[in-house]
């Protein structure tokens, strides 16, 4: 193979990859699109939620229960896939900041997606690893296996306080605490002047609307995590496309070249043979 023939082989090769890339990058697009409905309405779901409890605490705020108790859990929610840059190394970033690793009071840690618990295998703070969603038809689906999961830990080590560290589009690493939920809103102003009529004490109903509350806010995370990721693999694609498109064009302007070479030694062999014809002519004579 002569040395044009490998450089245009190898530019067949990356313009094939190139392909690959740019479909996964429109496919990851058409995910932020499908997503940005989703979260659109899960973000309703939740604020809904919120309301309904500030006006509950307004009233009875002796139902939110104490934290001093109870065991620290950090979920962080990376990415199932690659090509996504510093996507979940950024999370973990954020992790160590708040919660070194010689800490002396260490929480534990469900890490989800492959590509993040395979950064933690080392990380003896994680209880659990979850496969994370690819896609959005796949959220569901990881929401129920985090409930279960927190379930189970709530059966082992009693009152748990649950936060979830993971990417918002709008601030970047986020960390929000999950259980107990809707500290903030205890001094929210009150909106009535009469307190909620309920069909079952304010503490069963706070505790009914908490599980909604959990159901609801981890989902609208995932979402948000789903939708970063891929707008993190849009990014990251796109500086790949471009960087082979110009390795593209460099190794087309090097066949070019050397076509151009193999040209110029074709040329000098025809007039060699040409001239070696003229000398053998005047030689018989």
């Amino acid at each position: 193979m002569t040395r044009r023939n490998k450089v245009q082989s190898h530019r067949h090769s990356l313009d094939e990859i190139r392909n690959i890339m740019n479909s996964m990058k429109t496919l990851a697009y058409m995910e932020t699109r499908k997503l940005s409905r989703f979260l659109d309405a899960q973000h309703a779901v939740v604020r809904s939620i919120e309301t309904v409890a500030a006006d509950l605490l307004g009233f009875h705020p002796e139902i939110l229960p104490e934290t001093n108790q109870a065991t620290p859990v950090y979920i962080l929610i990376g990415s199932e896939r690659g090509f996504c840059g510093d996507f979940n190394r950024s999370l973990l970033k954020t992790m160590d900041s708040i919660l070194p690793v010689d800490s002396p009071s260490q929480p534990m840690l469900i890490a989800v997606g492959r590509k993040l618990y395979t950064l933690m295998e080392a990380d003896a703070r994680m209880v659990s690893s979850i496969d994370g969603a690819s896609v959005v038809e796949e959220v569901m689906a990881l929401l129920i296996k985090l409930v279960n999961e927190l379930t189970a830990l709530q059966h082992k080590h009693g009152a748990l306080a649950v936060y979830c560290v993971y990417q918002d589009g709008e601030q970047g690493e986020l960390i929000h605490e999950l259980l107990p939920p809707f500290k903030s809103l205890l001094h929210n102003q009150q909106r009535f002047s009469y307190p909620p009529l309920l069909n079952q004490s304010p503490r069963e109903f706070f505790v009914e609307l908490t599980d909604h509350y959990l159901f609801a806010a981890l989902h609208e995370m995932l979402y948000k995590s789903l939708m970063m990721e891929n707008q993190f693999r849009v990014t990251h694609l796109e500086g790949a496309v471009r960087h082979l498109d110009d390795e593209s064009a460099e190794l087309q302007r090097q066949c070019n070249a050397l076509r151009q070479e193999e040209i110029i030694e074709e040329i000098e062999e025809i007039m060699l043979s040409a001239s070696s014809l003229d000398d053998g002519s005047h030689i018989h004579k």
